[in-house]
């Protein structure tokens, strides 16, 4: 290798980084309006003219929408560019945040959640997409994304909050559209998306899911259905309410610390020793964490279920494209996986809060351990064969 050569491939590694900084802090930016509104509109529904039923509708639609979008966003982002993509999407994540602002009536909030989840489908597929574009890196390159990627959602939990408490909710939403539209002019320096000539699928929205999708669709339900939903309601019944609700909100406050920090960690040691056996004692110890909520552990199962919660959130990618030929692109396969996830995410809060008259919440928080070890077990004897 000339010296030339070594400049060049120095050249594009640091390019590549800089896309997955750059990128995964437009995320990031675009991430404010939407973590707030999760914390916000249940308990200011009226200042938005929403009723109660209501509000589960808004804050489920975003994802759903998601769901059948993911296919159709990754063959716009073959045609347009990945560059291209992501300044659409942080234009069109500006005005979502703003319309909280602005919004009064389900029509105004609904089109707002609408718009919030085509941006954050193009963003995330877009971070995906620069993360796996040095595939002997992706592991580290994907962990250090989702952690920039954190920053936001726990700055709008904390500061968030008290700017709500100062200002009132719509006024703090179109204060917070100011440093969202700051994601506008960082997408427009990312570098291009350095990539030769692969092999393009055509990717589908919910395509027939391989058995890592159903992983993570189980994942996805079990996280954001089941603990999410009725964790709050566990320390309910010795404490209360307002205790428990502190108490719940700082757990669910760990999904985003701990990905913050488990992600670029165990990416990191995947590029080492192998993303797939990783992935495997990550999941396990998942499983551990909703068998330990399931016993009465409560805060000891949730945390060690969000750590590796977090720890599968960079593992899932890396298994995927470790396993890909070269000639493949990457961005159909990741659209599949984040889809199912999206799936189980959405579907998992409205079967959770319908079950939980029949059955409590540790009951169910065994179900999800069992089928999770059903569903890797199915994952490994695949790969096997």
């Amino acid at each position: 290798m000339t010296d030339d050569d070594g400049g060049v491939l120095t050249d594009q590694a640091n390019s590549g980084w800089r896309a997955v900084i750059g990128s995964s802090a437009v995320l990031s930016l675009a991430l404010l309006g939407d973590a707030l509104i999760y914390a916000v509109l249940p308990a200011y529904a009226e200042d938005f003219g929403l009723t109660l039923p209501w509000v589960g509708v808004m804050l489920s639609a975003n994802r759903f929408v998601r769901v059948f979008a993911y296919g159709v966003i990754a063959r716009m982002t073959y045609a347009i560019g990945v560059r291209r993509m992501c300044v659409g999407a942080a234009v069109v994540a500006t005005i979502s945040t703003a319309l909280y602002g602005f919004g009064q009536g389900p029509a105004t909030i609904l089109i707002a959640r609408i718009s919030w989840g085509l941006s954050y489908a193009a963003l995330l597929l877009v971070t995906l997409a620069y993360a796996v574009e040095y595939r002997s890196q992706v592991g580290v390159r994907v962990g250090v994304g989702r952690a920039i990627q954190r920053v936001g959602p726990i700055v709008a939990l904390f500061i968030g909050a008290w700017l709500v408490g100062f200002v009132g909710p719509t006024t703090a939403f179109l204060i917070l559209a100011v440093p969202t539209a700051l994601a506008i002019p960082v997408a427009l320096t990312l570098p291009q998306y350095h990539t030769a000539k692969t092999q393009r699928d055509k990717p589908a929205s919910l395509a027939r899911p391989r058995p890592i999708d159903i992983l993570f669709f189980l994942q996805g339900y079990g996280v954001d259905g089941v603990f999410a939903i009725s964790i709050t309601l566990i320390f309910a019944r010795e404490a209360s309410l307002s205790v428990a609700v502190m108490s719940g909100g700082a757990l669910l406050a760990m999904r985003h610390l701990g990905e913050a920090v488990a992600a670029p960690l165990f990416g990191w040691i995947s590029d080492r020793f192998g993303a797939r056996r990783i992935f495997i004692g990550s999941a396990v110890l998942t499983i551990v964490g909703f068998i330990g909520v399931a016993a009465g552990l409560t805060v000891f199962g949730a945390l060690v279920m969000l750590l590796f919660r977090g720890a599968m959130a960079s593992l899932g990618p890396a298994v995927i494209v470790q396993a890909m030929s070269a000639d493949e692109q990457a961005i159909g396969p990741l659209a599949r996986m984040q889809a199912w996830r999206d799936l189980g995410a959405a579907c998992g809060p409205l079967a959770t809060g319908f079950l939980l008259a029949y059955v409590s919440a540790e009951m169910q928080h065994a179900a999800v351990a069992f089928v999770l070890v059903i569903g890797l077990i199915y994952w490994l004897q695949n790969k096997a064969r």
